[in-house]
């Protein structure tokens, strides 16, 4: 079998790893996706943007990209997408459109309850299969919509979970995001930060990033220490500090406690604010609201982002809570996800 697959994001491909372990070895890849699982029609670094104002000077590039996806569907027997919705939606109705009989999997579905209900009907209507990571999604969706819950798939890479806390803080763990824009308006606040905690700071690096690139997107790092493996880290650590994005759902799920915190570019800021319609940023936040109908963690979020809140609210955390919470949370997900998706594409 010949699955086009549509992974953008490096998060994805990380699930899309998971993913073809339970797959029959016999199904090949074609399309967009980590070049460790086969042959690819683009580098993914050259996907990597930030905001919608990248995303308008990138245009004709992903318009050319996305008619290239289109008359490669034609080799494919089945269509996965896994999230990207901006990509990955106008996609689904081209191949619909031109291949009526071409199964259309989705993976990890766009948050269309978050910011544009009106695509939930949209989405029913154009992806023969919906494979929901949210178990709360579904109530969003019309009953007879072809979607399932099939459990979240960081419970698929993440296999050990904290049980206990040590009584201080000892080590703390800094994710500055992974692009250029969130790593830079991030890093000058973390370094100040660190100054001010009595503690081991580790810095998490993702290993696409050359030494160079090191230098040029996070500067002075002497007062870190670098890691690239977060799950270890998280796992090991006794605090973090971590951009809004997956890496709050894992810290949330491993069980260490953290702060998220995030800014946007100004514009960009201004059009999500005025798109999305809910309070909170973080993943783990939103699902713990639906379940428990309170937050798990702080947030700080643009011109909040200062030395100065995240420094009271670190002294104020309770850590020992947070780690019960991280425990309902993790019976809220139920399960990792590679397998109940695999069946589904087979």
């Amino acid at each position: 079998m010949k699955l086009l697959v549509s992974a953008l994001e490096h998060s994805a491909n990380i699930h899309l790893k998971s993913l073809k372990q339970e797959l029959n070895p016999d199904i090949e890849f074609i399309g967009i996706f980590d070049k460790e699982l086969g042959q690819p029609i683009v580098d993914l670094r050259s996907l990597a943007i930030m905001g919608f104002v990248d995303v308008l000077k990138k245009l004709p590039f992903f318009l050319k990209l996305n008619a290239q996806m289109v008359d490669l569907a034609e080799q494919a027997d089945k269509v996965l997408l896994i999230d990207s919705s901006g990509f990955n939606l106008p996609l689904a109705k081209k191949i619909k459109k031109k291949y009526p009989e071409k199964e259309i999997i989705y993976y990890i579905l766009p948050q269309a309850w978050a910011w544009k209900k009106k695509r939930i009907p949209v989405l029913a209507q154009t992806i023969d299969k919906l494979c929901s990571i949210l178990p709360f999604e579904k109530d969003y969706y019309p009953k007879n919509a072809p979607i399932t819950y099939v459990g979240h798939p960081l419970l698929d890479q993440i296999t050990e979970f904290k049980t206990t806390l040590n009584p201080e803080v000892k080590s703390v763990v800094f994710m500055p995001g992974s692009r250029k824009g969130e790593i830079s308006k991030l890093m000058p606040i973390y370094r100040e930060l660190r100054k001010s905690l009595n503690a081991k700071a580790i810095i998490i690096i993702p290993k696409i990033f050359n030494a160079q690139e090191i230098t040029e997107h996070y500067g002075d790092l002497s007062t870190f220490d670098i890691k690239h493996n977060a799950h270890e880290e998280l796992l090991l650590a006794d605090f973090a500090f971590i951009c809004s994005g997956t890496a709050t759902l894992e810290a949330a799920i491993i069980g260490v406690p953290f702060i998220l915190s995030y800014i946007a570019k100004p514009f960009d800021y201004f059009i999500a604010k005025n798109l999305v319609k809910i309070k909170h940023v973080g993943l783990s936040n939103i699902m713990f609201l639906k379940h428990c109908k309170r937050e798990i963690h702080p947030e700080f979020i643009q011109e909040d982002v200062t030395v100065e809140n995240l420094l009271k609210s670190f002294k104020e955390y309770n850590r020992d809570n947070f780690l019960q919470d991280s425990q309902e949370l993790r019976a809220y997900l139920q399960s990792g996800s590679s397998k109940n998706v695999a069946r589904i594409i087979e």
